[in-house]
């Protein structure tokens, strides 16, 4: 039994076996991550043959968790890093355990809908998807979703590219995955229609700052180089922005996938 406010988590060690890209940024990435959009959920509650389980597949620090579990009964939140559930954060009705998206606890078509935020190019795809297939009950939906490059105001714009090629080398290889949208994914299911979403946020120039600094280019590019390529540019951020702690607009082009299992 949890109490109010409080989720529960799974005692766990750490995952092996996956490329842990964030573990040591765990705190600045529960920090900095945009919030998805509540459309998004409720949309996700609107096609699922019911509201009493959610899967929160690489869930990171919860940010998908939280919005999940404003819809579902009961939310799953699980990701094999044992840094990142430790920074991670929900309401009573999530559950939150070091897992790997390709074999998960739970029991066969017990899930409504299995979902995955900014993370499915991590996963070993054809694993993932046999589990999908397994957890899902008959009618229940995957749903996939991630987001690309910020997209800053114009006066920005000459910073935020100077920023970005620098640490562009410094990217992994699955990363060319979001730059294409999982377009070229063999997808499991029948493919669902999908409404426009958008991802946006007000930020104060802090916050912009942490959030290129949880990117994991931007530790790797200190680690190989010794210097802190965010640091370095953000005196030209400070003059294209003004007073740091006036709010700008931030967007991110968002794309979503989504699936039916046949019933």
């Amino acid at each position: 039994m949890t109490t109010a406010g409080t989720s529960t988590r799974a005692a766990a060690t750490s995952t092996s076996g996956f490329k842990d890209h964030f573990s040591a940024v765990a705190a600045e990435y529960a920090n900095a991550r945009p919030e998805y959009p509540d459309a998004l959920f409720a949309w996700i509650a609107s096609i699922s043959p019911a509201r009493t389980c959610a899967w929160d597949a690489g869930c990171g620090s919860g940010q998908a968790s939280r919005g999940l579990a404003s819809q579902f009964d009961r939310v799953v939140a699980t990701d094999p890093s044992a840094a990142q559930i430790a920074q991670a954060a929900g309401p009573a009705n999530v559950a939150f355990a070091v897992e790997p998206g390709e074999r998960s606890s739970l029991a066969d078509g017990s899930v409504d809908a299995v979902c995955v935020a900014q993370a499915l190019h991590w996963f070993d795809r054809d694993a993932f998807f046999a589990e999908c297939a397994r957890v899902l009950r008959p009618g229940g939906v995957l749903v996939a979703w991630g987001y690309q490059d910020v997209e800053l105001e114009s006066a920005l714009s000459v910073a935020n590219a100077a920023l970005q090629d620098e640490i562009r080398a410094d990217w992994p290889p699955e990363r060319r995955l979001i730059d294409q949208a999982y377009t070229a994914f063999d997808w499991p299911f029948e493919p669902l229609p999908v409404p426009a979403f958008e991802l946006a946020a007000q930020w104060t120039l802090p916050r912009l700052l942490g959030y290129f600094s949880s990117y994991s280019a931007s530790k790797r590019h200190r680690e190989t180089t010794g210097r802190d390529a965010v640091a370095a540019h953000a005196p030209a951020f400070a003059a294209a922005w003004g007073e740091p702690g006036v709010t700008r607009t931030v967007r991110w082009p968002m794309f979503v996938h989504a699936r039916r299992k046949g019933s």
